[in-house]
């Protein structure tokens, strides 16, 4: 196991140059890392064939850790420049990775639109329901009533689901992880890299350091913990009750479907173009 995770460490990461990283201690962002390169490995990708993308954030360093093609893009653009990518060389495997208020409050447009487009892009978002980079301030995810630096006395907002919103506007494929059920994590981003069409994986992740201090949870452990308590799979949740699901998430695929695919209808039009226009 450890000449195994040493093999993928040198094959896949820029160890020489961009270490130590960034984040916390204990921080979400390297296990996500960790599940997206095991999945990449195990596709048997070449590196010149990805390329990851990411907004601004802490899900933002990722691209400058891994030896990919990869790009940080600015805040919440992410997609329109995957977007740009995907339409430019159709071959490349193009991720994107984001966080909760990098993809759905300044991105929430981009996020909708690639969606319904169908854009064949894989878009990881972390959504550890707070701005943790930029000083703890409530996001499109934060809880009701949970507290953070922009609701010291309770959020007043309601947050909406990622995932629901992805199944809503169109997505192909829309799976919710979470960085405590780690193999199910990397099947669904396995899933998602090689469905065609907009793929989406919501990763719930632990913010200890903005989010769990103000809310009783001021250790990975203990939020890790609430991950497993507070989470049901989508296979179990069939079987229960709409009240009994109360406090609940559902982990697993939440959409797998078939449907055109636009870079593919976008090529199309450039053939159909030129035989109209041959000049």
């Amino acid at each position: 196991m450890v000449k195994e995770v040493t093999k993928l460490i040198h094959k896949y990461l820029r160890h020489d140059k961009k270490f130590p990283h960034v984040w916390c201690p204990g921080c979400g962002n390297g296990v996500i890392l960790g599940a997206l390169i095991r999945a990449i490995d195990r596709l048997g990708l070449e590196k010149d064939e990805i390329v990851l993308a990411s907004g601004i954030g802490c899900s933002g360093r990722m691209p400058v850790y891994v030896d990919f093609n990869t790009l940080h893009a600015t805040h919440g653009r992410a997609l329109t420049f995957a977007t740009g990518i995907k339409l430019a060389k159709s071959s490349l495997t193009v991720i994107t990775v984001m966080g909760d208020g990098d993809a759905t409050a300044i991105g929430g447009n981009h996020f909708i639109h690639a969606a319904r487009r169908n854009l064949n892009i894989t878009a990881i978002i972390i959504n550890n329901q707070i701005y943790g980079m930029t000083g703890g301030q409530s996001s499109p995810t934060t809880p009701y009533g949970c507290y953070a630096s922009t609701a010291t006395y309770g959020h007043i907002e309601h947050a909406f689901s990622i995932a629901e919103l992805a199944k809503t506007a169109g997505a192909s494929f829309v799976g919710r992880g979470t960085v405590y059920h780690i193999h199910l994590l990397e099947k669904l981003i396995k899933h998602a890299i090689v469905k065609r069409g907009f793929s989406v994986v919501e990763v719930i992740s632990n913010c200890h350091i903005q989010f769990g201090r103000r809310n009783q949870m001021e250790d990975p452990v203990t939020m890790l913990e609430w991950m497993r308590d507070h989470s049901v799979t989508v296979e179990k949740a069939k079987d229960m009750e709409a009240e009994a699901l109360k406090g609940f998430f559902t982990i697993g695929i939440l959409a797998d479907v078939e449907k055109p695919i636009y870079t593919e209808e976008y090529t199309n039009i450039q053939k159909r173009a030129k035989l109209l226009n041959p000049l």
